[in-house]
């Protein structure tokens, strides 16, 4: 981790970073866009603290998300990386959270609320265990190897999609969710242990159900199994 400030201020100028400020502690606040994607990067070399615009650092080859900002006012991205979990990551996120594309095996650190969507698909993940716990917008985890939703949010205020993993039970999936629930493509036997309402519609085709389905979920638009 690069400390001294003449060296932090080489690598921001590097970088292309603007209106920022290297503070008394050695860390960096900017008041904008930092967008450090595709530059082969192993590692973030400074610390951040915020950055009040979004924060990119996709399309890398990070291992940690060490030197990230703790606040980031936008939106934050380390997909595309060779993260197996996200420690170091923001903890107060005010627009979407993306980390697709990594090999996460955790979702430990991430922040505990985000004020957009979390993105958290074709990873490597068996549970959500870590994952925040309220997202003001969609809950993506798709296309992982999910065999439990334990550990979801609580509540969802847009779409929650956990279709393509390897899912036998809902037990664990968030009590609310604001859009459409989907949990096509997995080896469910029952919706035991469904959200207890849904606002949108209510997705389950291609699973292993065998009886007649019961549910007791409030939904607002169509049941499609």
């Amino acid at each position: 981790m690069v400390t001294n400030h003449k060296d932090i201020k080489a690598w921001l100028d590097t970088m292309h970073i603007e209106n920022y400020t290297i503070n008394d502690t050695g860390t960096v606040t900017v008041n904008g866009d930092v967008d450090i994607s595709c530059k082969g990067l192993t590692e973030i070399p400074v610390q951040f603290r915020i950055s009040y615009g979004n924060f990119n650092c996709s399309h890398n080859s990070l291992e940690s998300l060490k030197g990230s900002p703790r606040e980031v006012g936008g939106d934050f991205d380390c997909s595309w990386n060779n993260l197996k979990s996200l420690n170091g990551s923001p903890q107060e996120v005010g627009g979407d959270f993306e980390c697709y594309d990594n090999g996460l095996e955790s979702l430990n650190g991430s922040p505990q609320e985000i004020g957009g969507s979390f993105y958290c698909s074709y990873n490597s993940l068996q549970s959500l265990e870590g994952s925040p716990q309220e997202v003001s917008g969609d809950f993506e985890c798709y296309d992982n190897g999910l065999k439990s939703l334990e550990g979801s949010p609580r509540e969802v205020k847009g779409s929650f999609y956990c279709w393509n993993n390897s899912l036998e039970s809902l037990n664990g999936s968030p009590q609310e969710v604001g859009g459409d629930f989907d949990c096509s493509w997995n080896n469910l036997k029952s919706l035991n242990g469904s959200p207890q309402e849904v606002g949108g519609n209510f997705y389950c085709q291609r699973n292993n159900f065998k009886t007649i389905l019961k549910y007791d979920t409030a939904i607002n638009g169509q049941i499609k199994c």
